[in-house]
């Protein structure tokens, strides 16, 4: 399938590592042309990983902290070097700090704020007047089912994520009739090497065994429930990224969509 994303130009924030790295991948194997975002020029990056050969010409990297007004305009003056059109804006930058009820401040709920809410309201803010310039664009923002079905811990996280998705009801309904759509996508667990590592330190604990097929097995049976009996892989979150970033679909617009394998129905 042909996603018409060639020459298109995206900007993926928070791209210098894990699912963000895998969606500029995603979006530069499909012919877009992609800013790729880290929080701070020293940032540790880990885009080997997601590029192994080289940084392929259709990739340009930028800095700056989208917790602060100052660092959201630093990407923005650093992509207008790349290129003074945007087609795609991915929110991928947040940070999911550990919290509870008891022991997190009302700073540390205004610090999640900051990552998981300002930083794409300060993107959006900054590009939107030249992406309402072209005819058509896509805001797409990367949220979790927790904001839908939140855990007692990392309260200030999940509420965060929840102002997200409603959000982009709401900028969807601002941006009718420009061409602008705005949408949301809400993973479940996701494997990551840190989601890895942790689940193999646990496994060993729980006597979960070694491999990781016996392991995935035991976190869907026990940490993350769901009809396909696993936990998602960054690729199918990029590849969902990528669709909704296409002209393919066009018509889905204000939706926060899962991709949790059915758990969250399956808990219902």
């Amino acid at each position: 399938m042909d996603l018409q994303l060639s020459n298109k130009v995206a900007l993926v924030s928070g791209a210098n590592r894990g699912t963000g790295a895998i969606i500029a991948k995603q979006l530069a194997s499909e012919g877009a042309r992609v800013v790729i975002h880290r929080q701070k020029e020293d940032s540790p990056s880990y885009l080997e990983t997601a590029f192994p050969d080289s940084l392929p010409s259709n990739c340009f990297c930028v800095y700056g902290d989208l917790t602060t007004d100052e660092g959201a305009q630093q990407v923005f003056d650093q992509s207008q070097s790349f290129s003074t059109e945007l087609d795609i804006l991915v929110n991928n930058y947040g940070q999911a700090d550990p919290g509870s009820w008891q022991h997190s401040s009302a700073e540390d709920w205004v610090t999640s704020y900051q990552k998981n809410v300002l930083s794409a309201v300060r993107l959006i803010n900054l590009f939107l007047p030249q992406m309402k310039t072209q005819p058509t664009g896509r805001i797409i923002q990367l949220g979790t089912i927790g904001a839908l079905k939140p855990n007692s811990r990392m309260p200030q996280y999940y509420a965060a994520k929840a102002t997200l998705a409603n959000l982009t009801v709401s900028l969807s309904k601002e941006l009718a009739n420009t061409g602008i759509t705005v949408n949301a996508i809400s993973p479940g667990l996701i494997k990551t090497e840190e989601i890895e590592a942790y689940y193999k330190m646990r496994a060993e604990k729980k006597n979960w065994g070694q491999d990781w097929a016996d392991i995935e097995s035991a976190i869907a049976k026990y940490d993350f429930p769901n009809p396909c009996g696993r936990i998602a892989r960054r690729e199918e979150v990029a590849d969902l990224v990528s669709f909704l970033a296409s002209p393919r679909a066009s018509f889905i617009n204000g939706q926060t969509i899962r991709i949790d394998g059915g758990a969250l129905e399956l808990a219902i």
